[in-house]
C-alpha cells in the first residue's frame, strides 16, 4: 500500500476540498481520500503506484496548481 500526499495551491474551502476528491477519484483508484484547505494537503492510499504526471495534470487543469507530490 503507498500512501500519497499532495501539497495543493488554491484550495480555500470544503467546496474546494470536494474538487479535488473528485477530481482525484476520477483519476486514480484510491482509498482513505482526505483534502484538507487549511493545510493546503490531499491525502490517499493507493494500492498502485500511480501515474503522478497525469494526476497533476488532472489536478492542474481545475484550476488548482500542484506544488508536490510525495509517495511513503
Amino acid at each position: 500500500m503507498f500512501k500519497y500526499i499532495i501539497e495543493i495551491e488554491g484550495m480555500k474551502c470544503s467546496m474546494c476540498e470536494a474538487h479535488i476528491n473528485d477530481v482525484v477519484r476520477k483519476t486514480v483508484n484510491c482509498k482513505k481520500l482526505k483534502s484538507s484547505h487549511k493545510k493546503n494537503l490531499t491525502t490517499f492510499m493507493s494500492e498502485d503506484l500511480i501515474d503522478e504526471d497525469y494526476l497533476k495534470d488532472a489536478i492542474e487543469n481545475t484550476g488548482y496548481k500542484v506544488l508536490s507530490i510525495k509517495c511513503e
